[in-house]
C-alpha cells in the first residue's frame, strides 16, 4: 500500500535547499526576525514554557523560541527540513528538540505541551477537523494554540502540489479566519483572531492575500 505521505515528504525535501530563500522563511534581514520575534514573545506563555513547532521546517521559528528561553520541539515530515534545523539550532549553540513526523497525528505526547505553534501548514492537512481536535489534545490545561495561517495569493489554483498517490487537500490554497475558527472554536474557551495582511515587515514586504494569527487556550 501507498504512503500518501511520501509524495509529501519527497516534495518538502526537494524544496529543502532553497525553502529559506524567502524573507519570512529564512529570518535573514534583522528587521522581519525582529518583527517575529516580537510576535512570538506577545502570543506564547511566558519563557520557559515548552513549545511545539509543528511543521518547523528548517527551524527560524524554533530557532527565535529558543533564544526566548523557550524548551522546544519542532516536528517535520521532511528529513531535509529537519537536518537543517538541527544544524541552524546547532551552529548558535541552543538548543531544541527535532523529530521527523507527520502534523495529522505527531509524534508528540498528549497534554505534554505548554503552546503549539503552527505556520502556514492547515492547506496540508487530510482531515481539518480531526487534526485541530488532536492537537488541543497535546496541550496541558490552560494550554495555547498558536495557528499563523492565511488564504494565500495562488489560491485560485487549489489543485495539490503534490504526487498521485498523496492524501487530498479540503483547504488547498489555503484557510480563510472564519472557517478556521468555526472548526476551532467547539474545542477551545478563548480565541482570538489578529488580521496580518497589512504587516508588511512580517513578510519581507507588502502582501494582498489574506494572513492573520488564530490564538486559542483550552
Amino acid at each position: 500500500m501507498t504512503d500518501p505521505h511520501a509524495p509529501i515528504a519527497a516534495y518538502w525535501d526537494a524544496a529543502a535547499d532553497t525553502f529559506d530563500d524567502e524573507p519570512d522563511h529564512g529570518l535573514h534581514d534583522p528587521a522581519v526576525r525582529a518583527a517575529w520575534a516580537s510576535r512570538l514573545h506577545g502570543w506564547l506563555p511566558d519563557p520557559p514554557a515548552h513549545v511545539l513547532d509543528l511543521g518547523c521546517g528548517t527551524g527560524s521559528l524554533s530557532l527565535l523560541l529558543a533564544h526566548q528561553g523557550h524548551h522546544v520541539t519542532g516536528i517535520d515530515l521532511a528529513p531535509g527540513m529537519i537536518a537543517r534545523a538541527r544544524a541552524k539550532l546547532a551552529a548558535t549553540g541552543l538548543e531544541a528538540a527535532f523529530h521527523i513526523g507527520n502534523a495529522d497525528t505527531p509524534p508528540a505526547r498528549s497534554g505534554g505541551y505548554d503552546a503549539l505553534l503552527c505556520r502556514h501548514l492547515a492547506w496540508t492537512l487530510a482531515d481539518p477537523p480531526a487534526t485541530l481536535r488532536h492537537w488541543v489534545t497535546l496541550l496541558r490545561p490552560g494550554g495555547t494554540l498558536v495557528l499563523v495561517e492565511g488564504r494565500w495569493r495562488e489560491a485560485g489554483d487549489t489543485a495539490s502540489p503534490y504526487e498521485p498517490g498523496a492524501h487530498p487537500l479540503p483547504w488547498a490554497g489555503g484557510v480563510r479566519a472564519r472557517d478556521l475558527t468555526d472548526a476551532l472554536r467547539p474545542h477551545v474557551t478563548e480565541l482570538a483572531v489578529t488580521p496580518l495582511s497589512q504587516e508588511a515587515t512580517l513578510w519581507g514586504g507588502p502582501v494582498s492575500d489574506e494572513r492573520y494569527a488564530l490564538v486559542a487556550r483550552i
